[in-house]
């Protein structure tokens, strides 16, 4: 785990600043606190942080092949590099290292752009080919480790590992992005390929590209991954019973391999729970566990975590945070670089935190609820689905419709009165409902929070077009897969992924992600829908196959998530914080908001009216991140 950096000036050949790509790396070293060094070529620089996982002495980056013709920066780790290792000694390449990093050098020199596909791991990474005069660059299959980049006025491409990298280059570009601000307050992150600021990318998931000098123009990514959408059979369930923990195990055996202290985040829930159940029958030493809780019961379930570290003898520590831990808040700007709205970052920074004062490496379950159907929301959609196959569009519209615009929004009766957004979505299509239903704000709601000025900017924008690039590229599936493939696609890899490698890299720790090996999806993807929810239970055939490893107290207790109290919080120590952020003059200015609303908001929360929480809390991050743009 690293973080990496970079200029390539796509024609010319001048030796580029040495003082702006030591700014650039100095900036991420958090990343990488054990090592950092440089290359140059003309019209090139590389720049790498190391957090030494593998090959401790070895393996330093940047890093040349043997023959000297390719240079390399990489973040991740590759699990079968020995494999390949010897595949590429038999091939007649040269190792000068035991490490993973040589390893993609060489499948470079031997396959070219095919090399990613030899590859079964989390990686970002760029190919200087001296020889061919090209840059190769690419992203891991999931996003798992992060990749951004931008092409300045003066014809230098620059990337690094997060956005504080590329905003330490003096012609780096601030304007922000129209539309980002609709997508953000949708989904309450900016998805990819976007970023917050107009000519500033993330390469997506699965994506790799090729720079070639003398060429201008950016190419296009290339995807050479994706879910997969087209198979041939189902899983039988018998199969899925009989195979998925021993692929599981497969998978969590190779994440294993550290030359530092390893362990996994224990939060209670079945993921994580399976990961630490499979680790323990791997190794003969107890595991390293660790679980983040709250003073306040309703979120907190650390006696779940206990039961497992219990069952499981492990080596467990577990700190309780106070209700009012929110300290946090200034941080979040500066660790997310662009607006995100996901207050389960605070508990997450926190739990990397305790992890990384007894290992490196942590195991986590992230992935499960994606490639399962964990979620509760699945559920919903799937009964909303019953009703749109027996009535048509036109019809559900013209009942519906209605429905959705004139129920109230009841945030303060039972949850079987709270039918304004059920409504909503029942006008809609599979894909467009699960949209309404997934939004941060809803489309009525953002166009009441918008100013009328900034609502005519977006001219025909919807943030809708995200769900739907990819509910068309699945519409052959069933509408729960649909719904899977688009949260693998977006929620996943925009707020889960990035979440935890901001909070993990801000402690220098490696998280590992083996529900999200690529071999293991591309076989638990088959899993039928009915296998997966069955009965109003998610992750049905998941649970069912860890019942000779969990008790069903951790499979089958309702989910409860990394919640922290946003609501109590809003009304108490941060009401003030509320008032003089979201009102200040700077968002008045930035034009994007109606400033009558943002103040009903604030009031009818604090006087216990609604609980707009969600919608003050995206608020308050985007201040912050405005906030944080003029420093």
């Amino acid at each position: 785990m690293c973080g990496i950096a970079g200029i390539f000036h796509l024609t010319e050949n001048n030796q580029l600043d040495p003082n702006i790509i030591a700014k650039m790396n100095d900036r991420q070293h958090h990343r990488g606190p054990d090592a950092g060094d440089y290359f140059f070529d003309p019209g090139v620089a590389l720049a790498h942080r190391r957090l030494s996982i593998i090959d401790l002495e070895g393996s330093p980056q940047p890093m040349m092949s043997a023959d000297q013709r390719a240079c390399i920066v990489f973040n991740g780790e590759i699990y079968n590099y020995k494999e390949l290792h010897q595949e590429l000694s038999a091939k007649g390449y040269q190792f000068n290292t035991d490490g993973d990093t040589e390893t993609i050098l060489n499948a470079w020199l031997e396959w070219g752009e095919e090399c990613v596909h030899k590859l079964r791991g989390m990686f970002a990474f760029a190919i200087w080919d001296r020889q061919k005069q090209c840059m190769f660059i690419a992203r891991d299959r999931l996003g798992i480790k992060p990749f951004f980049y931008s092409l300045l006025p003066n014809g230098e491409f620059i990337f690094g590992s997060e956005l504080k990298v590329l905003k330490q280059h003096p012609l780096f570009d601030k304007t922000l992005r129209n539309t980002a601000v609709e997508d953000y307050f949708t989904f309450g992150y900016i998805p990819e390929p976007h970023t917050i600021y107009q000519n500033t990318y993330k390469l997506s998931p699965g994506h790799c590209f090729l720079l070639e000098k003398g060429n201008n123009q950016l190419p296009v990514p290339k995807e050479y991954w994706d879910v997969p959408v087209h198979f041939e059979n189902d899983l039988s369930a018998e199969a899925v019973n009989q195979q998925l923990v021993e692929r599981l195990k497969e998978a969590v055996k190779i994440r294993m391999v550290a030359d530092v202290p390893l362990g996994a985040f224990l939060s209670g829930g079945v993921d994580s729970s399976a990961i630490v159940a499979l680790m323990a029958q791997l190794q003969s030493d107890p595991v390293n566990t660790c679980a983040i809780g709250f003073d306040v019961k309703a979120f907190n379930e650390t006696e779940y975590a206990q039961q497992v570290a219990d069952q499981y003898k492990t080596n467990h520590r577990m700190e309780v945070v106070d209700q009012d831990d929110f300290d946090l808040v200034d941080k979040l700007a500066d660790l997310y670089d662009e607006p995100y709205a996901d207050s389960s970052a605070m508990p997450t920074y926190r739990v990397c935190e305790l992890a990384r004062k007894h290992v490196t490496v942590a195991l986590s379950g992230d992935g499960g609820d994606e490639l399962f159907a964990g979620y509760r929301r699945y559920n919903l959609h799937m009964h909303e689905e019953k009703i749109r196959r027996l009535l048509p569009l036109g019809l559900r519209k013209a009942i519906f419709g209605p429905l959705g615009k004139l129920y109230p929004k009841l945030d303060w009766a039972p949850k079987f009165l709270r039918a304004k957004t059920t409504f909503q979505s029942m006008a809609l299509d599979t894909v467009e409902g699960y949209y309404n239903s997934m939004s941060l704000l809803r489309k009525d709601e953002r166009r009441k929070l918008f100013s009328d000025e900034y609502n005519a900017s977006l001219g025909d924008y919807s943030s809708l077009e995200v769900f739907r690039k990819y509910g068309d590229k699945a519409k052959h599936l069933d509408p729960l897969k649909i719904t899977q493939y688009i949260d693998m696609k977006t929620y996943l890899v925009g707020d889960i992924l990035t979440k935890v490698d901001r909070a993990s890299m801000a402690h220098s720790l490696e998280v590992r992600v083996p529900l999200l090996d690529h071999k293991f999806i591309e076989w638990a993807f088959n899993t039928p829908s009915a296998s997966n929810l069955s009965n109003g239970v998610g992750k049905s055939a998941f649970k069912k196959s860890l019942e000779p490893h969990l008790s069903d107290d951790i499979l089958y207790r309702q989910k409860m998530g990394f919640a922290v109290p946003l609501v109590a919080w809003l009304r108490g120590p941060l009401k003030q914080r509320l008032y003089d952020g979201l009102l200040s003059q700077q968002m008045t200015e930035s034009g994007y908001f109606n400033m009558k609303r943002i103040k009903r908001l604030i009031d009818d929360h604090v006087n216990g009216l609604r609980d707009n929480s969600a919608s003050l809390w995206a608020l308050l991050m985007f201040e912050s991140f405005m906030r944080q743009q003029l420093d």
